[in-house]
């Protein structure tokens, strides 16, 4: 801290906080003797866990759930809530709160316990984030989409004012904890909608993911990552392991996003309109991948990738039953995605576009005539498909 010197008097504060946080795989994590959830915090007689869990898991994982914390003796409170993309608002958020603080946690020594999807870590993230400024928690994603995306960075946020995630805040888990034996019960829409960013880290920075997709996706949609036989086996493990280190990779030196072009965003530049507006008709996961099959043609047309290499593309995204049109797609509605983009990403496009399979790079200049000749194609290519509701 220093002393201007001068009569007004002011003092300019210098400050820096170490982040850290661990993301481990880990099999069967309710397993009476596994302990990896209760590591955190401190144990003064008796632990005391706040549990946030998501309705769906509640009722299909709930009963062995209870039996763990029961097992390690366990004082805890679980809250369970209804978590889509219809209520990912503050008002949820609130309710999470206001459960929080008629439980009582101590503030540092009684990490909250967030069990479920990505939309319900987002949510619960904030609230964790929101009280008493900063209280610890723990993650535990339960699909696909949080296991590889959502739960394994550090932003929180919920939907607000009809825009996607317009209030969050950077807050990390101090221990994210994934488990893919949890994917065995989700549908396989759910499964397909995971595989969307799976896809999204090949597409833009690792082409041998890409290729292990081409190889093995439809056995792993099939088989949910749970692999029922050797090979299938070492595929899932390769995939998850591969999308959750390339998704870090990038995230580590831009915790923060000070820097803002930023190569995850591939496929998140028109998406957050598009699913914004299709609720609930398309899950996270199906508009991002209709935003990266508009972008791999705008890059097939500014000569960035070739016809066959686009045509790859668009192969893996039906192989892994993923949308590559939406009925949405019109000009009107991308420009104002674009210019909402814009601002989000501090008055420039920031655009990723691939670069082949596995390359990206950034433009600032994409124009309406240009997004209106590749609906055109997009058009052609994609067809009208709208998915059904899970």
């Amino acid at each position: 801290m220093t002393d201007s010197g001068k009569k007004s008097a002011s003092w300019l504060v210098r400050a820096q906080k170490s982040v850290s946080y661990e993301v481990r795989f880990c099999e069967d994590l309710f397993r009476s003797d596994r302990t990896d959830l209760l590591e955190k915090g401190e144990d003064l007689g008796r632990q005391r866990r706040f549990v946030v869990i998501d309705g769906n898991v509640d009722r299909l994982h709930g009963d062995r759930i209870r039996a763990y914390f029961e097992h390690h003796g366990v004082e805890y409170a679980m809250m369970t809530v209804a978590a889509d993309e219809t209520v990912k608002d503050f008002e949820t958020t609130a309710r999470i709160v206001r459960e929080l603080d008629g439980f009582g946690i101590a503030r540092r020594r009684e990490p909250i316990i967030v069990i479920g999807g990505g939309v319900l870590t987002d949510i619960a993230g904030l609230a964790a984030s929101l009280y008493r400024r900063g209280t610890p928690f723990l993650r535990v994603p339960t699909t696909l989409i949080g296991l590889v995306d959502a739960g394994v960075g550090v932003k929180t946020g919920v939907n607000f004012n009809g825009h996607k995630n317009r209030l969050g805040t950077y807050a990390p888990a101090e221990l994210t904890l994934l488990d893919r034996t949890f994917l065995a019960t989700l549908d396989r829409r759910q499964i397909s909608n995971g595989l969307a960013e799976i896809l999204k880290i090949a597409l833009i920075k690792d082409f041998a993911l890409f290729e292990l997709l081409e190889e093995h996706g439809a056995c792993l949609l099939a088989e949910k990552f749970q692999g029922h036989s050797a090979e299938s086996d070492q595929a899932a493990v390769a995939v998850l392991h591969a999308a959750t280190h390339g998704m870090l990779e990038e995230l580590e030196p831009n915790l923060w996003e000070a820097e803002l072009e930023r190569c995850v965003d591939y496929g998140h530049t028109f998406s957050p309109t598009i699913e914004m507006r299709a609720l609930p008709a398309l899950l996270h996961g199906e508009a991002v991948c209709v935003d990266m099959a508009l972008s791999t043609i705008l890059a097939f047309r500014r000569g960035l990738l070739t016809e066959a290499q686009r045509d790859r593309v668009f192969a893996v995204m039906t192989l892994l039953e993923l949308p590559i049109w939406d009925a949405l797609l019109e000009p009107g509605i991308l420009a104002q995605a674009l210019r909402d983009a814009v601002r989000h990403r501090d008055g420039r496009q920031r655009l990723p576009l691939p670069v082949g399979i596995g390359g990206v790079t950034f433009v600032n200049d994409v124009t309406s005539e240009e997004l209106g000749a590749a609906l055109k194609i997009h058009r052609e290519l994609g067809g009208v498909r709208r998915l059904p509701v899970a």
